[in-house]
């Protein structure tokens, strides 16, 4: 594999601006964005000599090998939006080692990582018991997983694979991903209004509330630090922070009451009594993403990541117990449920099996709090690009890969490719 024709190729697809359902059509259903990004990739996998499929734009792959089954690889090309503040061109620029530009690291040049890697091992003429496919998703940014709901229903589903958007070594799990909403009507809550957070999966930076005086109405505003919300202890909770004021004001709330009493500035769920831990993902985490004035209620918005052995049901009823006595109710808006295969099985151990002899890392696979498309069909783990002790830039400004990594993970892939294809 020339590595040029790597990087030129990447830097292509980086160039166009494919941000998921700006602007859908029934002929480009998650927008021109993506669309063009797709007919970019086909185009290419075509010059590369790698057979494709279209589904009139709903999904659409590419494919080696013959066999009954097929190895699923579930890379995405739409990226989040450039932003501001860059440094360095976000449609792909190589400066000294790195690689920069939107979709560097999630998921355009991982994509095209595997892309080649299918170009090698079809080259060589290795023999393959399972075809192996790359699907191209559309939609990955935006949550909704249209592509991947829409796939399942139509087409053929892998019997494994891996998504290649996440980390080194293999991920063999991802953690529950709740949100809940828990509410309180204005009136009752003994504040005026309250807004905080602009994300529920961040942990929020900026939190103003109003509250009622002797003397008229008073507005304070409290300041953290923002993270995401798996990893809520690299942030600073501006809204915990918020209820520590309204406590010191002397502001008499059963909402704040209630979140001194069973949130504070916890980060497991140990006074909601939901502090939950297994062996194979550690500890559930709690966020409390957002807080606002809505329709005459108050509401927070929590984000839960569970453990892979517990469930929605025993995460809301410690929730309904807490907030009961304080005339608080509790809603489950999303329950994506966690994934875990077994790490000592023949697809997590072949993996890791290739991981170690290209990088020489024993780092043991993991569980993360995350959530990748090894969610969207069973049997599909996360596996790459970043390695363990990398700076994470996905969604930042001058988002990079390191060169040397990027075509390390090549390798990778194309060695797991041959190993999956013919696991017994």
């Amino acid at each position: 594999m020339d590595q040029q024709q790597f990087l030129d190729a990447l830097c292509g697809l980086m160039a166009i601006e494919s941000v998921a359902m700006t602007d859908p059509t029934l002929e480009m259903p998650y927008g021109s964005g993506p669309a063009k990004a797709l007919d970019y990739v086909l185009d290419l996998c075509g010059k590369l000599g790698i057979r494709t499929v279209n589904r009139d734009g709903k999904t659409a792959w590419a494919e080696i090998g013959a066999g009954e089954e097929i190895v699923g690889i579930l890379g995405h090309l739409d990226v989040v939006p450039v932003g501001e503040g860059w440094s360095h061109d976000p449609k792909g620029e190589v400066c000294g080692d790195r690689l920069y530009g939107r979709g560097a690291i999630d998921d355009k040049g991982p994509t095209l990582a595997a892309l080649f890697a299918m170009k090698d091992v079809q080259d060589a003429g290795v023999p393959l018991k399972r075809r192996i496919r790359l699907i191209f998703g559309q939609s990955e940014e935006t949550s909704r997983w249209d592509d991947m709901e829409w796939y399942k229903a139509h087409e053929e589903l892998p019997v494994f694979g891996f998504t290649p958007d996440a980390d080194f070594p293999a991920l063999c799990g991802e953690k529950g991903i709740l949100n809940f909403e828990l509410s309180i009507p204005l009136a009752e809550s003994g504040l005026l209004s309250i807004q905080g957070g602009e994300a529920m999966n961040m942990v929020p930076a900026q939190c103003t509330a109003a509250f009622p005086e002797s003397d008229g109405p008073t507005a304070i505003v409290t300041t953290g630090a923002s993270a995401h919300a798996s990893t809520p202890e690299k942030g600073e909770n501006a809204i915990s922070a918020m209820m520590d004021a309204l406590i010191r004001r002397g502001v008499q709330s059963p909402l704040v009451d209630f979140y001194q009493a069973h949130i504070g500035y916890d980060l497991h769920g140990e006074r909601l009594g939901c502090a939950f831990s297994d062996e194979e993902s550690g500890q559930l985490t709690v966020n409390v993403g957002l807080a606002r004035t809505e329709e005459a209620r108050i509401v927070l918005s929590l984000d839960i990541r569970n453990p892979v052995t517990f469930t929605r049901q025993q995460v809301q009823s410690a929730l309904e117990t807490a907030c009961a006595p304080y005339g608080i109710t509790v809603e489950c808006v999303k329950d994506m449920p966690p994934v875990y295969m077994d790490k000592n099985g023949k697809v997590i151990q072949a993996m890791m099996e290739v991981y170690r002899s290209v990088t020489g890392d024993d780092s043991p696979p993991k569980v993360i709090g995350g959530g990748t498309y090894a969610r969207a069909m069973p049997g599909i783990v996360a596996f790459g690009p970043m390695r363990p002790g990398r700076e994470c830039t996905e969604h930042e400004k001058d988002e990079y890969i390191l060169l040397d990594d990027l075509f390390q993970a090549q390798e990778i892939y194309r060695r797991t490719i041959e190993v999956l294809a013919n696991l017994d």
